[in-house]
């Protein structure tokens, strides 16, 4: 299994990313995948999870209406557009499947 991340950097406030993950090594229509995050001196946090079809998603109350979370089983790939960010979004973000994850992505937003 691998998943990697892509699609971080540095945005001011009221900017926009959209990070990547691509997986691989399993049948990744199948399963629920998730977006967590890690900000400095702090513990890891759920983010964002999407159903195998897509069709169900979730969200931290601290980004529901600004993040989106979407995927294509096509690409094996899922996708987190992050609209309206903020200081507090700064974090290393990571993408998981069961047990595992990917090697993190960092985000800072900053003026």
């Amino acid at each position: 299994v691998q998943l990697v991340e892509s699609g971080g950097g540095l945005v001011q406030p009221g900017g926009s990313l959209r990070l990547s993950c691509a997986a691989s090594g399993f049948t990744f229509s199948r399963y629920t995948m998730t977006w967590y995050r890690q900000a400095p001196g702090k513990e890891r946090e759920l983010v964002a999870g999407i159903s195998g079809a897509g069709d169900s998603t979730n969200y931290a109350d601290s980004v529901k209406g600004r993040f989106t979370i979407s995927r294509d089983n096509a690409k094996s790939t899922v996708y987190l557009q992050m609209n309206s960010l903020k200081p507090e979004d700064t974090a290393v973000y990571y993408c998981n499947w069961r047990v595992y994850w990917g090697q993190g992505t960092q985000v800072s937003v900053s003026s």
